[in-house]
């Protein structure tokens, strides 16, 4: 039997307006998980729906064994759908339940084949996502969004695909649900796929292809592997870029030096012509103009090379550009009231009492389906919670999970300036710079951002709109972020001086916030056993 296996080469794909995204990239997969890395916008997740046949290549080939499963980024499941129907098992479990009311139609007994545990074996395989009590008459609109995201991964494992693909996996998971998943793919027998920015999936794959600036590099091992091999690279990079800057500053002293002697020769070469018959006189100084100009054109020319060299050493390290901002007005005094929740029953029935003072930094945890994400939308107003009293005494800041803040019709800098009224035009844009949006940069039009642009874009809305927010919310702002942009998130949170309330299963992100409080939705405090 032929091992499970898909492979892909020389594939290239560009937008219909001839935009390109990748072009000549190729890879195969084996038993094992493999991961694909890469900033926002590099083409993961189009390179993705080509190997699963959603979208076609521009040029290039796809070729697999066996069954292909693929589970993309963000689950769109039926609100009104049952759970065994996500699963794939509704047909059977319905003909099971027939002949167990004493049907004999041969059609319900082929729509069970041999799958008499069907029960059993699908809340074994939800259990290992997380969902052990999930009842499979359930409806997807009753589930939170990691529970969504656990069941769309229970359905994909529980057909068994030779080769499962999936798309940042580990999204809106807790802790445990991510341990399950992870501890699951790898005792898969199949080859997997997954693209992601998780260091715990990316510390247990086989091997990591890196899609940046429209080629895929390959590096066997996990992240550590990866990561070495990246700073072996860059230190290779600096040394290359330290020796381009001294051959072209050395270039640059001689052109200067062979410049001022060149003067220096004429004047001396007109005093000595002066007893000279004009004629000779002439030649000899045309002549050594001749000459000088020859030795300055090789200098010149060395120059220009030993600058196209420098251009070019830069660029290969690629060096990451650091959001650097400051926001006093976001400031809070220390024990001033900020949030305050009085018995206030949310809408999934959890009952809550927070108080928020000065410029606490609290990390609202818990597992999916706990309340975490009905609580911030209680908050902003979102949801109306069903009794109790629910009091911000200051401005607001909020970052949704699927980040949707921007109007693709305006420029970056117009939709700050809507949230940001009386900023001046000036204003606006020295302050963008700091979100590295310098220039025309500034005026592109947010529907042709790139995913990075857009997260930096969305969080200048938030911590540059008027007035300042001097309560900031976050839920999950780490999902779907690459390594750059989340260290640009945890950059600008430094220069923030407000109230921060976040949920995130990213421990490493908030390890590096300077939490001050781990509460759950109910207000109550969380031990760091309990997280």
């Amino acid at each position: 039997m032929t091992s499970p296996f898909l492979s892909f080469s020389h594939l290239s794909f560009a937008w219909p307006d001839a935009t390109p995204v990748f072009t000549d990239v190729s890879g195969s997969l084996s038993r094992g998980i493999t991961a694909i890395v890469g900033s926002n916008g590099a083409g993961k997740s189009t390179l993705l729906r080509i190997l699963t046949g959603e979208l076609a290549a521009s040029g290039g080939s796809v070729a697999s064994s066996g069954t292909v499963r693929y589970v993309p980024q963000d689950v769109a499941l039926k609100a009104d759908a049952r759970v065994d129907e996500v699963l794939g098992i509704a047909r059977v479990r319905s003909a099971l339940a027939a002949i167990q009311l004493g049907s004999v139609d041969g059609a319900h007994y082929d729509a069970v084949g041999d799958d008499w545990a069907v029960d059993e074996r699908a809340a074994g395989t939800l259990a290992s996502m997380g969902l052990p009590r999930m009842s499979l008459d359930r409806e997807v609109g009753e589930l939170s969004g990691g529970e969504a995201t656990s069941l769309a991964l229970a359905a994909a494992l529980l057909a068994n695909p030779d080769v499962l693909i999936l798309d940042e996996p580990t999204n809106n998971l807790d802790a445990s649900s991510r341990r399950r998943v992870i501890a699951t793919l790898e005792s898969r027998r199949g080859a997997t796929l997954v693209v992601s920015h998780d260091r715990a999936l990316l510390e247990r794959v086989d091997a990591i292809g890196e899609l940046q600036f429209g080629s895929l590099r390959w590096f066997g091992g996990a992240i550590e592997q990866y990561e070495a091999a990246l700073a072996a690279q860059r230190e290779t990079a600096e040394q290359t870029l330290r020796t381009a800057k001294a051959s072209a500053g050395r270039q640059h002293r001689e052109l200067r030096a062979h410049v001022e002697g060149a003067g220096a020769r004429q004047r001396k070469g007109a005093k000595d012509a002066s007893g000279m018959p004009a004629i000779v006189a002439g030649t000899l100084k045309r002549k050594a103009q001749v000459s000088d100009a020859r030795v300055t054109a090789v200098h010149e020319d060395r120059l220009a090379q030993a600058q196209d060299r420098l251009a070019t050493a830069r660029d290969a390290l690629d060096v990451p550009k650091e959001i650097r901002i400051d926001l006093p007005d976001t400031a809070v005094p220390p024990r001033r009231d900020v949030l305050l929740l009085r018995r206030c029953e949310l809408r999934n029935g959890v009952v809550s009492s927070v108080v928020v003072q000065g410029p606490e930094r609290i990390a609202l945890v818990g597992n999916n389906g706990s309340g975490k994400t009905t609580l911030i939308e209680t908050l902003v107003g979102v949801l109306v919670p069903v009794s109790g009293e629910v009091e911000v005494r200051v401005p607001v800041g909020y970052l949704p999970q699927r980040i949707d803040l921007l109007d693709d019709s305006l420029t970056v800098v117009d939709n700050v300036r809507a949230r940001a009224q009386g900023a001046g035009p000036h204003h606006i844009r020295e302050q963008l710079a700091r979100f590295l949006f310098r220039g025309r940069a500034a005026d592109a039009l947010a529907g042709t951002l790139s995913g990075g642009e857009r997260f930096r874009a969305s969080l200048a809305c938030v911590l540059l709109a008027r007035p300042a927010p001097q309560l900031l919310l976050l839920d999950e702002p780490t999902n779907n972020l690459d390594f750059a942009s989340r260290h640009q998130l945890i950059e600008a949170l430094a220069g923030y001086e407000g109230a921060l309330l976040v949920v995130s299963h990213d421990d490493d992100f908030l390890a590096q916030l300077s939490i001050s409080r781990w509460i759950d939705a109910s207000g109550n405090e969380v031990s760091g056993a309990s997280r």
